[in-house]
Parts: structure tokens; C-alpha cells; sequence
């Protein structure tokens, strides 16, 4: 089962591209998702990564936590889920 990672604090112009690179060096990259504004399409500065084998996806975030990238420095773990909020609008 693949292991989904969450990157935070990124550059607001790091592509898709830049992550799924940089993680692929650990293993194999099933899907690469930069979170952006819904009104503006600008990145929120965060994004999740799914990585088909967990050891893999262990060593990338043992190895990636902390490091520059864009010249920030990123925040990586294991993303946790959260509840659905139903908005009553």
C-alpha cells in the first residue's frame, strides 16, 4: 500500500516536477499533489507525495526533513488524515 508524505513549508514556485525528482531518488513516486488556492491557483506552500514502497517513503522522509530546497527548508512526514468538514454553506 503506498505511503502518503506531507511537504510543507516549500517555495510557492516549486513545481510537481521539482518534488516528484527530489523524492524519487528514495524509491518510486506514485502521485505528487501541491496544494493551491482555489480562487487564485497560487500553491498554499505544501503538498502531499504518495510513494508505493514504505521503506522507501521512510528513508525519504528521514532524509528530506530539514533539507533546502528553493531556499526553504522543508518540513517532511507522514501525512496524518484528517475529517472531512461538511460545510454548510
Amino acid at each position: 500500500m503506498a505511503k502518503k508524505i506531507y511537504v510543507g513549508n516549500m517555495n510557492y514556485a516549486t513545481t510537481e516536477d521539482e518534488i516528484r525528482d527530489v523524492f524519487a531518488q528514495y524509491g518510486e513516486v506514485d502521485s505528487v499533489a501541491i496544494i493551491e488556492d482555489r480562487y487564485t491557483g497560487q500553491s498554499k506552500g505544501f503538498g502531499f507525495v504518495e510513494m508505493t514502497d514504505e521503506d522507501a517513503a521512510t528513508a525519504a522522509i528521514s532524509a528530506l526533513d530539514q533539507t533546502e530546497l528553493g531556499g526553504r527548508r522543508l518540513r517532511v512526514n507522514e501525512a496524518i488524515e484528517k475529517p472531512r468538514r461538511n460545510r454548510n454553506f
